[in-house]
């Protein structure tokens, strides 16, 4: 697909471009649209089309040269998206249309706020929105979606896609807390109290914990990541998507963003661990699992022990993943996700951008009554 001198491809693998181009198209250092992230998401076998997933990556050149990528891929499902659209789905099935295949640009298993449409210029960002519209509309495609993109990208997008909202919750920095007591001494007593003797508890059970760097990550300590993680999954009934492979790969591809926490008993067995990736300033919490339902345990593996690392290396910023309301009380505040979404069909991009008008009407509402939660002092 040509316009002047821009022409749009689709490739069924990030393969189709080398590490250093693609991620030279990255404004920041996110890796869960770095080329290692994707590219070993499709080698290691967690993106596969029985999974619902079809890469299908849009390339944008100007005069042959790449100047944008969207990682992209033919959805036959919504597993795995965390951007919820089954009530769409379902309308379409009730008219004896098809919802699926869709297309769908994300960061594939990953909640995760970042960029999106790669790209240097405004220019290029736009003509990458353009092609996504157009190249779902050219393949028959029923819809294109573009989930968890930035903020800045959101005036990107024309007049006929429209956003939708929804709400994580993510602990800054804002007071330049140098330590953990810093940051509890800007609490109220209450909640103050509550997480010292969360930790309490823990340690004089005996409970300790210790941080691996990706790059020093050995074949044992992998192996003991994907086993706690597969637990995780089998305990809430789903299918996990990651392979054994994925971690092993992972760490060697990102090896100075990604990070092993574990937790281990008296004994120095490892009973919990969590997976965490990182930029030059964020902290993401991404899995977890553990072989002991002990009081407490999950906050201090996924979220004391992640804020105590941002404090130790001086990141900003810590997510630590989708969804839980009962991260406010831990210092985790409210904030606004965006997306992205434009329907092929007239009669349902009508009703569904109603539908997502009243949804967005909600949200300041929303988020003025979580925030009554916060556990910092006024």
């Amino acid at each position: 697909m040509e316009s002047g001198s821009l022409s749009v491809s689709l490739h069924e693998s990030a393969a189709f471009t080398d590490a250093a181009v693609w991620d030279a198209l990255c404004p920041d250092d996110n890796p869960f649209v770095s080329y290692a992230f994707l590219s070993t998401l499709e080698r290691t076998g967690c993106i596969r089309a029985d999974y619902g997933w079809q890469p299908a990556h849009l390339a944008l050149k100007e005069n042959d040269v790449l100047v944008g990528v969207a990682p992209c891929y033919v959805k036959h499902n919504s597993h795995g998206e965390f951007v919820f659209d089954h009530a769409w789905a379902h309308a379409y099935a009730q008219h004896g249309v098809d919802y699926f295949p869709k297309l769908l640009c994300a960061s594939p298993y990953s909640p995760v706020t970042g960029p999106r449409l790669l790209a240097k210029t405004p220019m290029h960002q736009g003509a990458l929105a353009r092609a996504l519209s157009s190249m779902a509309a050219r393949l028959n495609l029923s819809s294109a979606h573009v989930n968890f993109h930035s903020a800045e990208e959101s005036p990107i997008f024309g007049a006929d896609w429209f956003q939708r909202e929804d709400v994580q919750y993510i602990w800054r920095n804002r007071s330049g807390w140098q330590t953990f007591d810093d940051y509890l001494a800007a609490m109220d007593s209450k909640h103050r109290k509550n997480i010292r003797q969360e930790r309490r508890k823990l340690h004089d059970a005996g409970i300790r914990f210790s941080w691996i760097q990706g790059g020093d990550a050995t074949e044992v300590d992998c192996r003991c990541m994907f086993d706690l993680y597969l637990g995780t999954f089998a305990m809430y009934g789903n299918h996990p998507a990651l392979t054994l492979e994925f971690f092993h790969e992972i760490v060697r591809a990102l090896p100075t963003q990604t990070a092993f926490c574990f937790a281990s008993d008296t004994r120095r067995d490892v009973i919990a661990g969590a997976f965490y990736f990182e930029s030059s300033s964020t902290l993401f919490g991404r899995y977890w699992g553990s072989t002991q339902d002990l009081p407490g345990l999950h906050f201090e593996t996924c979220y004391y022990q992640g804020l105590e690392h941002c404090l130790r290396t001086g990141r900003d910023t810590f997510e630590p993943g989708a969804g839980g309301v009962h991260k406010i009380s831990r210092g985790f505040l409210p904030e606004v996700t965006r997306s992205h979404h434009w329907i092929r069909d007239e009669a349902f991009r009508a009703a569904i951008r109603d539908w997502c008008a009243q949804e967005r009407a909600g949200t300041p509402a929303y988020m003025a009554s979580l925030m009554q939660r916060s556990p910092f002092r006024a």
